[in-house]
Parts: C-alpha cells; sequence; structure tokens
C-alpha cells in the first residue's frame, strides 16, 4: 500500500503556480464543511499543513490509519466528494492532488469544481471524524447548494498513484473570478493525502480607508511571491502568512552559501564582509506608499542572516510578467530600506526614519547576506487609490 519507488528518470520542472499561496492551507484558516464518507480516514487531513507521512504499524477500529482522506470502498451508487471553505478567498491559478502513500488505493479519477458564497453554510464536522459519513440531515443541508453544477476549475483527470516520483498531480487553472469554497470529487472512492490550492489573495480594497496602514504584501490583503534565490529549507512565500510564525519551517530559509570566505570578517558596523547574498520578491496586494518594515527571525536562533535589505519599484502587469520570465535578471529597484544588521530570534521593526522612499510601489525584494532564515515580513503602508491593484496576476 504504501511503498514509494524512487524516481528513475529526471523530475520534471514544477509549474509556476507553486510560488504562490495556499489559500485552502488550515493554517490560513481554510476546512473541510461537508464530506460524503471519512471510514478510514478524515477529510479535515486535505488541508494539513504539514507534510503527510506514513506509519506502517498505525490501525485504528476502522482500519489502516492513513495521513489523508479515504472512504470506504464503495458499495452504492454515485462517488465521493467533499466541499473546502478556503481560508483566504482568491484567484485560484493552480491546484495540487497529492496521493502520496495511497499506492493501491487512490482514486483513478478526479474533477475540482468552484463557488462563491457570500454567506457560507455551517456544518457541525468538530472531532476526529474517522468512521463517519454524511447524514441524511447534511446530505439534505448541502444540497442546498448546488455545489454539483459549479463551473469546473478542473475537469475529470487521471491521478496517478501515491509513489515518490508520481504523487504530485499538479493542475493549472485558468479561472478568472473570485472563489470562496472548492468542491473535491473522487471518482468513485479512494485516497487522497493532500490538496493544495495555489492562488492570490483578493482583498475588498474600496472598503479600505485610504488613510488606513495595512499590511501591503500580506496573503490576506493579495501579496504573493513571484521569484526567489533559494528555498532549501523553507518557501519565502511562509513570511507573508498569518500571525508569527510556528517555528522555522514556518519561515523562509536557504540554504549555507558555498561562497563564504573562509575566514569571515566585519566592517565598522559590524557587518560581515561576504560576496553573496539570497533574495525574495513579492509583488504587494495593491500599489501604495510603505512607510514601515518588520522584519522577524523568530525561531532563527544559529541560523539568522546577518544582514538584510529592502529594494521596491513599480512595474506595470507587463513588466511584472517580463521580470518574471527573466528570473528578475534586471529590473528597476531602488533602495527602500538601506542594509541592516540583523539579531537572532527577534521582531525588527524599522519606521519612517529608517526608510528612503516616500513614492508608491508595486513590488519589493528582501535582500539577506550572506543566507539564512526570516519568518516573517510585513510592509506596512496606504494604498494610493481604490483603483484596481497594479497587477491583475
Amino acid at each position: 500500500m504504501a511503498e514509494r519507488r524512487t524516481a528513475l528518470a529526471a523530475p520534471a520542472a514544477e509549474p509556476d503556480f507553486l510560488l504562490f499561496n495556499d489559500l485552502a492551507c488550515e493554517t490560513v484558516g481554510g476546512r473541510v464543511i461537508f464530506a460524503t464518507d471519512e471510514w478510514f480516514a478524515p477529510a479535515a487531513n486535505l488541508l494539513k499543513r504539514a507534510p503527510p507521512q506514513f506509519i506502517a504499524d498505525a490501525f485504528t477500529e476502522f482500519g489502516k490509519w492513513m495521513d489523508g482522506w479515504e472512504t470506504r470502498r464503495k458499495r452504492t451508487p454515485g462517488h465521493d466528494w467533499c466541499i473546502i471553505q478556503l481560508g483566504v478567498a482568491g484567484l485560484i491559478h493552480g491546484v495540487d492532488v497529492d496521493t502520496s502513500f495511497f499506492t493501491g488505493n487512490h482514486p483513478p479519477f478526479v474533477s475540482v469544481q468552484a463557488g462563491h458564497l457570500e454567506e457560507p453554510p455551517i456544518f457541525n464536522l468538530e472531532g476526529d471524524r474517522t468512521g463517519a459519513a454524511a447524514s441524511h440531515a447534511e446530505l439534505a443541508a448541502v444540497a442546498k447548494l448546488h455545489s454539483e453544477a459549479w463551473p469546473e476549475l478542473v475537469g475529470v483527470s487521471e491521478l496517478k498513484p501515491g509513489y515518490l516520483d508520481c504523487c504530485h498531480n499538479y493542475f493549472k487553472v485558468n479561472f478568472k473570478q473570485r472563489v470562496t469554497h472548492l468542491r473535491l470529487n473522487m471518482y468513485p472512492d479512494g485516497g487522497i493525502s493532500r490538496m493544495r490550492v495555489y492562488g492570490v489573495g483578493q482583498a475588498d480594497w474600496t472598503s479600505i480607508s485610504l488613510h488606513q496602514d495595512v499590511d501591503l504584501v500580506s496573503l490576506t490583503n493579495g501579496g504573493v511571491c513571484l521569484g526567489y534565490s533559494n528555498a532549501h529549507f523553507g518557501h519565502p512565500r511562509n513570511m507573508i502568512g498569518l500571525g508569527r510564525a510556528a517555528n522555522m519551517a514556518d519561515g523562509w530559509e536557504t540554504a549555507r552559501r558555498l561562497d563564504r570566505p573562509k575566514k569571515l570578517k566585519v566592517d565598522g558596523q559590524g557587518v560581515l564582509q561576504v560576496p553573496g547574498c539570497e533574495w525574495a520578491v513579492f509583488g504587494l496586494g495593491h500599489c501604495g506608499v510603505i512607510s514601515s518594515i518588520e522584519v522577524d527571525t523568530n525561531h532563527f536562533r544559529g541560523n539568522f542572516p546577518d544582514s538584510c535589505r529592502v529594494e521596491a519599484c513599480a512595474l506595470t502587469p507587463e513588466d511584472e510578467g517580463r521580470s518574471v520570465r527573466t528570473k528578475w535578471n534586471s529590473g528597476k529597484w531602488e533602495v527602500l530600506l538601506p542594509s541592516q544588521k540583523l539579531r537572532p530570534h527577534h521582531r525588527h521593526v524599522y519606521g519612517t526614519a529608517a526608510l528612503t522612499l516616500t513614492h508608491p510601489v508595486t513590488h519589493v525584494r528582501l535582500v539577506i547576506a550572506p543566507d539564512g532564515g526570516v519568518s516573517r515580513l510585513r510592509l506596512w503602508g496606504r494604498a494610493v487609490n481604490h483603483e484596481t491593484p497594479a497587477s491583475t496576476r
């Protein structure tokens, strides 16, 4: 069931949408509000942040314990499905239906539908749902959503089994409407370990005062990672997540640079003199003027960067597209925050006096030297108008 063969060929290139935020993850408030069946493993597992795991000798009274959503072998008409309420509503660019460890019990086919619900329904799915199935009352309540008629993001598509070299089933999405809920259909039954929903959050900027400071790069306000130099231990998109980081895995962390001098030296301000650096680029949720920056190295005690700086620029959507295609090898960057010495496990806040730009910007680049980890990046400022953000993505 859980045999995971090693890839024999070079891995395929990952899709570009993996840069974006997981709008369904439990850490941003995503949750499963309905599932037809959860006999072997509950559907809530789909949205766990942690990668799936397999424990060979773990069993429950209902059968083999699995770290995913697994339904019983269906012996009645129809197919199994669930409804996911996104933690952050927005535009979806792609999904990953991960079948890790489901090697003899994954669904042969899957599809995904999208809905926009102003008033989400309330289903009481609290507690361990292992061994459960939808009641007649739950089926009647969910029928009122008419989710079977929602538009498709992913048509009926074949799924690969959960071996190491084919468990990630990536589907690019071209859907230009704001989404709040998804219906995940498995045909006809089986197990899926994780559902990742990659996209860009959409805030209602008309409801935000132009005199109100907001975090312009937060994922809930439409901030998104658009490129980076290295993400060996943690993806830079983690830096724009909610709250403070839970641990080091909930931040951006690079590998140690191999071009570090054999013996390190510092300048008069105590900043390391090194030839290399690492960087991550973010598109703001809205063009705005940044007045305060927070760089948080929470949890990074022995692996924090020695220093950082923040650069910024104002780009059109066309400029952004060219920069993404060229991996940000060229740009119009200006220094927003000059190089700053960093401390371990510390929230660094830089106010207006430390910043060097006062005009509106659409993109920022965080540069760290020589390497290390940052848990959160906050860019507080004010939107310049109520019009559509500079980048539609």
